[in-house]
This record gives C-alpha cells, structure tokens and sequence, in this order.
C-alpha cells in the first residue's frame, strides 16, 4: 500500500484528505494515468455486505451534511456568477472554474448516474434529496478508476529533497509519491475530520498561512435584543459599515438569537466582516426597509392618531411584540407614555431606530460552529493555473485548505470540485 511507480513507470500521486476536494482530485490524477493512493484520516465503515465497496459516511463527510443532508452540490450559473460569489480571491479561481464549471459538475454528476435539480437561486440537489447519492458515487469512480484508500491515517508532513516532493509521511510510515496533493479542508465542522492538518503541512514547506477565521457564521453582538431569541424577522435589511465605509449590505431573513443574529443574511455578512476589527464595524437593522422614512414616519403618524393608547400598544400594529421595548428603548420613549403625548421630534426617533437600529458586533461565532473557514494557504506562493506550490515542486492544493472561500448557494462545493479537478489533472 506505497505510492511507488508502477511496472509501467506511471505518475504516483498521494492525495491527503477526503472531503470533495480530494476525491474529485484522486479520481481525476487517475483518470488521466497516475497511480493514485487517497489517505483519510477518518476509519472506515462498511455499508451492508450488498454494498460492501462503498465506505459509508468517511469519505466525503462533510458533503453529507451540507444542504440539511441533501447535498447543494453546485450553483447552476456561469463562471462570472461562481467568482463573484467567492468571498476571497475569487480571480485566483479562474482558471480552476474554467477547467471544471457548474456545467460541467451538472453534466458530470449526471453522466454518472445521479439526476439533479435547481431549485431557488439556482441551488443544484440531487433529485432524490439524498446527499449518500453523490458520495457513493464518488465512491463508486474511485474503485473504478483503481485508486488505493488508506483510512485512519494522518499526514504528518510532505517530503522533499532539493525542493521536490519525494513522498508523504504519516503516522503509518512513508509512502513515495512524485506529486501530493493536500486537501485536507478547513477546521470547521472538526467532528467531520477538519481540524487544520493542511495549514501546518504547508507552513512547515515555507507557505504563508492567513489567519484562519469562521465564515458563513452567526455573529455575536454586545447587546442582544433581548427576549427575542429565535425570533425570524423576513424582509428585513442588514447593513454593515466600517465608518463611512460599506462592507455589506442585504435584504432577506435574519433570525434573532441570545448571543446575537443569525439566519440566511447574518452568515452571509459574517464573510465581509470577519477580517475587520469589529470595534470599528457597525451592524444596523432596517425592520421596515418597504418605506422610506417620510412613508413610515406618515404610517407611525397615522397610526397613533387613529388609536389611542400607550405606544408600546400601539405599534404591535407595526412591529413583532419582541421588537417594541427596545425599539423604543434605543428610541429614548417611555414604553407607557400614550400616543397623544408623543412630540413629532419623538416620532421621529423611533422611525430612524425602527429604520436603523443599531447592533454592535463583538465576534463572529466559534468555528467549529461555521458552515466554512476563511483563511488559510496564501494564494500568492500557488499557482493559479496548475494549483502547484511556487516553493515546492510537486506539491499541490485543493479545497478549503487555501484561502478561499465562498457565499451560500452550492459555490463552496463547487470551489472544492473544481480545485480538486485541476490539481488532480496537473498533479
């Protein structure tokens, strides 16, 4: 069970991690030749003894997970729409989009017997809704393609001599190897084998490693709204800014929790905001952003003329009965004070709290809790047509283990598959 050169002098490639990234990697460098072992660190378990070729839940973990366990294994969009929902560097995955598009997964996964669908914002699930159909089927081209799986095993290090890579050590000894390929993911969702392997791997061979952060996470306020947990605001707009300067700004869903927000939009701002000091970023929610001021200011107007009682009352008309208290506490009104009280200068204050409402960010949320990581292998000292090391000869990357990293919507998978393509074609 070694790397070395077969009888006919083939190309021996070890690819380390098996997450999508190092799969489509390894049925990619054997596809085109090369003697292919894959190391996983998981163990394997086997299906039923009908199914006895297919390693149940160890290769490809994560991809069982993501989707709620249906797998968005692609975004049904051009490559300008991929690179525009990459998060970070998203021109250095030009060339691995071009070599392996959504279409190109699309008809790939098709080809291989799995039907898909696309559903709102372009989302691609296996039509079955079961995301075992796209592992096993990964599974099923490595066995077709001869590539050797070595469970249980960590890398400890890449060897090298005189800058080329010579071989993998791992704690089950050496193994040769004229090309490796690391794909050992990020360190979110450590339960699935990401704890961060890759990241001191290649700083070890001489690469930088940007600092590692959650993305795609929810986000820790100092001051939660309060009695609002779990609370699901629709159609609300998040905004977030650095002084003057716009980092991000969405209308959708957000979920209100006891540390902070979360839900759709929050995780997405969290991957425009996890890089800045977040004592100088602030978040503000607009909960009616459907009426400008004048419009909502002539609402509240109309609202407390038509009825009479105190304003905590009166505005469940407008708000959720979470909302009113802190509105109006931010506001600086007295939640019992009647309507017929309120001076239009007051008015006005909980019109703009009602249309910004303030949230100071103290963190994004732990990332063994984030759907993915930022940070990771410097892509300056990677070459962004071959995915090989400048520093090391033979020495490749794919996946998560680079810094890159992408929007919700199947375009983390889609990174993963199509870095893994092109280092497994050039490995």
């Amino acid at each position: 069970m070694t790397c070395m050169k077969n009888q006919e002098n083939r190309i021996s490639v070890c690819v380390v991690g098996g997450g999508a990234a190092g799969l489509v990697a390894a049925i990619t460098a054997a596809e085109n030749g090369a003697d292919v072992t894959l190391f996983e660190k998981n163990k394997s378990q086997k299906f039923m003894e009908s199914e006895s070729f297919f390693d149940n839940a160890y290769l490809g973990k994560k991809l069982l997970i993501t989707g709620k366990g249906r797998c968005n294994v692609t975004n049904n969009c051009d490559i300008d729409t991929l690179i525009s929902n990459v998060s970070h560097n998203g021109k250095f995955l030009y060339s691995a989009f071009n070599s392996l598009s959504a279409k190109d997964t699309y008809d790939m996964f098709e080809e291989w017997g799995v039907p898909l669908k696309t559903e709102r914002g372009n989302r691609v699930f296996p039509s079955s809704d079961k995301a075992s159909d796209i592992t096993k089927t990964l599974e099923i081209a490595l066995k077709n393609n001869n590539v050797k799986i070595i469970y249980n095993t960590v890398a400890l290090d890449v060897l090298t001599n005189n800058g080329k890579v010579i071989g993998v050590k791992t704690n089950k000894g050496d193994f040769p190897a004229d090309s490796v390929i690391i794909a050992t993911g990020g360190k979110s969702y450590p339960t699935t084998g990401s704890t961060g392997d890759g990241y001191n791997i290649a700083n070890k061979l001489g690469h930088k490693i940007i600092d590692i952060v959650p993305a795609l996470n929810g986000i820790t306020v100092k001051y939660p709204i309060k009695n609002a947990n779990k609370l699901i605001l629709k159609n609300v707009n998040l905004t977030a800014k650095k002084g003057d300067r716009l980092l991000f700004s969405e209308q959708g869903e957000v979920m209100l929790t006891d540390y902070g927000i979360s839900g759709p939009i929050a995780i997405t701002c969290s991957s425009y905001i996890n890089r800045q000091d977040l004592l100088n970023v602030k978040l503000y929610l607009d909960f009616k952003p459907a009426l400008d001021k004048n419009k909502l200011i002539n609402r509240l107007n109309r609202d407390f003329t038509e009825n009479f009682g105190m304003v905590k009352d009166v505005l469940r008309k407008l708000l959720p009965k979470e909302l009113i208290i802190p509105v109006l506490i931010k506001a600086g009104i007295q939640n019992n004070k009647y309507v017929n009280l309120l001076s239009q200068n007051e008015v006005a204050k909980i019109c703009d709290t009602i249309k910004n409402y303030v949230l100071l960010p103290t963190s994004i949320r732990p990332i063994d809790e984030a759907i993915v990581t930022a940070g990771g292998v410097d892509v300056k000292k990677v070459s962004n047509v071959t995915l090989e090391s400048k520093l090391v000869k033979g020495l490749y990357f794919a996946g998560e283990v680079l810094d890159i990293d992408a929007l919700t919507g199947g375009f983390n998978i889609q990174l993963a598959l199509s870095t893994g393509y092109l280092a497994g074609l050039n490995a």
